[in-house]
């Protein structure tokens, strides 16, 4: 199964959503699941992954969800390669066995121009990144997802799921 997900914040309350597909192509998902978590900190410059991992867990944990490439909004490494951002350290924390494809709509500076990648007729690239597996093979992955425009059908449904409340549950740790 892979897994699309996205985090949405309301002051110190993220709403995370996670689509599950079973094919990369599918412009269906096969479930969806959402979650809030309250506690959340402050926005930190350079270091993102700090309030954004803790929801994503969330979300994995309370669902039980067990992935075969997890996609998230967002970069694996911030320069391409080496320079660790929320999707590595995503994938460190989950002991390396599930690769993490970083979807980003924005360039990060001194980024890989590699990492750049055009879907549709979009004139604007987006930026994929990926631990546990090699760079080709998420190029390829994001490009065969469905959706005719620049996001993948699958992200922009997390996107929209995030933004809808869901029930308070615990605080961050």
């Amino acid at each position: 199964m892979f897994l699309a997900t996205d985090v949405y914040y309301r002051d110190e309350t993220a709403h995370v959503a996670g689509v599950a597909f079973e094919r990369i192509d599918a412009d269906r998902p096969e479930a969806t699941f959402t979650a809030t978590l309250n506690g959340i900190a402050p926005y930190e410059p350079g270091a993102f992954w700090r309030r954004e991992l803790p929801p994503i867990l969330h979300l994995l944990r309370i669902h039980r969800l067990q992935a075969a490439v997890l996609f998230i909004d967002g970069h694996v490494f911030l320069d391409g390669h080496r320079r660790p951002g929320l999707g590595a350290y995503l994938h460190q924390t989950l002991g390396g066995r599930i690769p993490v494809i970083g979807v980003a709509k924005n360039l990060f500076h001194g980024m890989d121009p590699a990492c750049a990648l055009y879907r549709g007729q979009s004139r604007r690239p987006l930026y994929v990144t990926a631990a546990g597996l090699p760079l080709a093979r998420a190029h390829a992955l994001v490009a065969k997802m469905a959706g005719a425009g620049r996001i993948p059908a699958m992200l922009r449904l997390a996107d929209r799921l995030s933004r809808a409340p869901t029930p308070n549950l615990p605080r961050a740790a």
